[in-house]
């Protein structure tokens, strides 16, 4: 691990290495194992797991650390729970619990966040984002750490309603909608404001925005109702001089420009999403993050995972602030055998 390279491509310094960060290969306990020599499985001690995925974290060199703090559980009982296919190891994480507290549009027009959730103590909020950020740099010192939020709008949208009843709000008046996201934004602006005075000096901010085929709503409708919301909330985080990560799954190359408008400084983004739109509109001024297919370590041959590595290099390692990582997430039915290859490649091509 390398605080010194993360902290240089977070600065756009260029290190001497394209450094690195992977998602869930940490918990794919067949590839910790095989990395570390830990005997570690999902049903292990919490205790040895934890020391299992440190050790896995280091031998992999993971530079930095995407982590917010702000998720689900900040909203309140009145959620949806759309359940969760089964995606962890051991399938920890599978849920059939499938219920919406929304019975129709009209409440979901009325719903008040400031009303189910309220206001918030700043002093409270700032410790909040302090503790987690010392924590995650106590735990990973030789890493770049952060805090941020999960839930930052769109995102925040889909576990309070649930994606039938936001499509079907949405779709019968996006205009009411709007004015839903609206006051979403303006409750959330509690947790940047408190982000700018906390000691963090990267922000994590996550929206899934999109589909895997792009926009969901119509594409001015984000320009009225979503990125205006994420230029307000990140005003204080600019002025403070933090450096901000937009991260989403899909494919949001249509609001690239957009994003970069709104002020973040660097994105986390899935194949989906242009890496070579990126690279030639912004290789030079942001961070980038990841872009390699994870689909082709599950099921690709070494020739796939070797070409997968030489695109994302071929574009990224001209930048200064990319990172490679596998998106959407190394999984733990991923073979051990492709993932150990695709770290082969990786340590191969790395240094500049």
């Amino acid at each position: 691990m390398s605080y010194k390279d993360g902290w240089s491509a977070v600065n756009l310094e260029m290190p001497p290495r394209v450094p690195r960060v992977e998602f869930d290969a940490e918990r794919h306990w067949g590839l910790v194992k095989a990395v570390t020599g830990i005997d570690v499985s999902f049903n292990s001690p919490d205790q040895i797991r934890w020391e299992a995925t440190k050790a896995f974290i280091s031998a992999w060199n993971y530079d930095i650390m995407l982590t917010p703090l702000i998720g689900h559980g900040e909203l309140g009982a009145k959620q949806t729970s759309m359940g969760h296919a089964e995606y962890a190891d051991g399938g920890v994480d599978y849920n059939t619990n499938i219920y919406c507290p929304f019975k129709d549009p009209e409440e979901v027009f009325s719903f008040d966040i400031w009303e189910s959730c309220g206001k918030k103590d700043k002093k409270e909020l700032i410790n909040r984002f302090n503790d987690h950020y010392r924590s995650m740099r106590q735990t990973f010192p030789d890493l770049v750490s952060m805090t941020g939020t999960y839930t930052t709008l769109f995102s925040g949208l889909i576990a309070i309603f649930g994606w039938d009843m936001l499509l079907t709000a949405g779709g019968i008046d996006p205009i009411r909608f709007g004015e839903v996201a609206n006051r979403y934004a303006e409750w959330m602006q509690q947790y940047y404001d408190a982000i700018a005075e906390s000691e963090t000096p990267v922000v994590y901010s996550h929206d899934d925005i999109v589909w895997t085929s792009g926009a969901v709503f119509h594409p001015e409708w984000y320009r009225k109702y979503i990125f205006p919301n994420y230029k307000k909330l990140y005003s204080p985080l600019v002025e403070a001089g933090k450096k901000i990560i937009f991260v989403a799954d899909g494919n949001y190359t249509e609001f690239i420009d957009d994003i970069v408008n709104t002020g973040a400084n660097g994105f986390f983004f899935e194949p989906l999403t242009d890496l070579k739109y990126i690279v030639e509109h912004y290789g030079q001024t942001h961070i980038i993050i990841g872009n390699v297919d994870t689909r082709i370590l599950l099921t690709g041959t070494k020739i796939d995972i070797r070409n997968e590595v030489e695109r994302c290099m071929a574009l990224g390692k001209k930048c200064p602030g990319y990172f490679m990582g596998v998106t959407n997430m190394i999984p733990a039915n991923t073979p051990v055998e492709n993932a150990l290859y695709y770290n082969e490649v990786y340590e191969e091509l790395s240094q500049r």
